[in-house]
């Protein structure tokens, strides 16, 4: 697999342990097999970055792409309700956190690799929304392809760290990156605006449906 690490430097050996354990899965070394993702990525400010470039060996290893069956939008939303810090209201966002994270967490943590959505901040716009019930449960899955903000595959464990190789850094001016980054999570949060404003209200389910029915792990309606 041909990785890249978006970075304000280059990471020649990624140092197992170390990062931000806050992250959407947890600690581990993000990247992405998009190059021009990883170059916005690197590029939070107007600075300029590396997209830094790798090869991992898959064999061996275990993998769980989370935006692949049998997993579903629950699962994900679960992981980062575990992982970020994620403030929400009382009252119906409270007890709707409290039960996605009770009943829909897997067991991601046994994997050496997660592949799955990137949660920017414009996707803690839909998952609040969700977790408000002003989205639906489709909306919120809909809302994971707008802007084609695209997926993160992350080492997590110490045995993928061993089988990663860096092949060079490549420059990513940030006069270029850092407004093709803004750009992107722009379109993301408007395509979600009009999904928003066309509703789901007679069709849809909402995070109350879910909890009044206790819509458990494995339900088919979730497929």
């Amino acid at each position: 697999m041909q990785l890249y690490h978006g970075s304000s430097k280059v990471i020649e050996t990624p140092v197992y342990g170390e990062g931000n354990p806050q992250n959407d899965y947890g600690l581990g070394f993000y990247c992405t097999e998009n190059l021009e993702l990883a170059k916005e990525w690197a590029c939070p400010r107007e600075n300029d970055g590396f997209a830094n470039q790798y090869e991992l060996d898959l064999e061996g290893l275990t993998v769980c792409h989370l935006a692949e069956a049998p997993y579903h939008i629950l699962n994900w939303l679960s992981i980062l309700l575990e992982n970020r810090v994620f403030a929400v209201s009382e009252g119906l966002p409270a007890e709707a956190k409290r039960y996605v994270l009770e009943t829909f967490l897997p067991d991601y943590k046994c994997y050496d690799i997660l592949i799955g959505y990137r949660a920017d901040d414009s996707y803690f716009a839909f998952a609040n929304a969700f977790l408000n019930g002003t989205i639906s449960l489709a909306q919120l899955g809909q809302a994971m392809y707008l802007g084609q903000l695209g997926e993160q595959v992350v080492l997590r464990s110490e045995r993928a760290f061993k089988t990663i190789h860096f092949v060079g850094s490549i420059p990513a001016p940030g006069a270029v990156y850092y407004p093709k980054r803004v750009a992107r999570d722009q379109k993301a949060r408007s395509e979600f605006q009009r999904e928003k404003r066309d509703g789901d209200i007679r069709g849809g389910v909402y995070i109350l449906d879910i909890l009044r029915q206790e819509w458990k792990y494995d339900d088919a309606r979730l497929r």
